[in-house]
């Protein structure tokens, strides 16, 4: 519903309270609609990647954020997660649609880019600039960020690895950011966990990122006590 919309439909029970039962029950009756409202919004978490996050190769139910959010709801935790993953998209592509995905207004944001920049041999100091701009766009919103790491391709060479691996660590130590090392930590290079291309988690391999992350996301989403 839109605002005027609301609006519009408050205005009418407004005015039939009014008319009913008096001036005080309507403000009272607004109140509580507008307190319910409030308290019925979950918390959003946007997945904010690549193939890894969008679920390539698995059935809907089986994607990374589709299992988050029911891994959430398990611990008590009830929350909505938004899978803005694209399959192929590299940091530069993740930098160009950033402003659509704040769309979901979320409470938290997963970064999750990298690892085609790392496939493609992008020089690391474009994915730096490229994360960065991401980073400094979502901390100056004030919105919460969680930066997980990526590894590089062994081909490139030791000098592209270390460069590429350790910008994200860098980044999050400049923007003070959660940060979880690397993403398919306990499944990458394992066969039984991947797809037959060896990249991509099965919906297995994605219960044991999922199960790994979870102590990571879940300080950061949480309510408080």
């Amino acid at each position: 519903m839109t605002l005027l919309n609301r609006l519009l439909s408050y205005s009418s029970l407004a005015a039939i309270f009014t008319r009913c039962f008096g001036l005080g029950a309507a403000i009272a009756c607004l109140a509580l609609g507008s307190s319910s409202d409030a308290e019925t919004r979950l918390p959003v978490i946007v997945v904010f990647g690549d193939s890894l996050t969008a679920g390539y190769g698995l059935a809907p139910g089986d994607s990374f954020p589709v299992q988050l959010e029911r891994s959430l709801k398990a611990r008590g935790v009830a929350a909505k997660v938004v899978n803005a993953g694209v399959s192929g998209d590299t940091t530069a592509g993740g930098r160009t649609r950033l402003d659509w995905v704040l769309t979901d207004a979320p409470d938290l944001v997963i970064v999750e880019l990298g690892g085609n920049d790392a496939l493609r041999g992008v020089d690391p100091g474009v994915t730096r600039d490229n994360l960065d701009a991401i980073l400094a766009k979502l901390t100056a919103r004030g919105i919460k960020t969680l930066l997980t790491g990526m590894r590089a391709p062994p081909n490139y060479g030791t000098d592209y690895g270390r460069a590429f691996e350790g910008l994200f660590h860098d980044l999050a130590q400049k923007y003070l950011v959660a940060f979880y090392p690397f993403f398919l930590d306990g499944v990458a290079a394992r066969p039984e966990l991947n797809q037959n291309d060896g990249i991509h988690p099965t919906r297995a391999g994605v219960a044991v990122i999922v199960n790994r992350i979870l102590p990571t996301v879940l300080p950061l989403i949480a309510p408080k006590q």
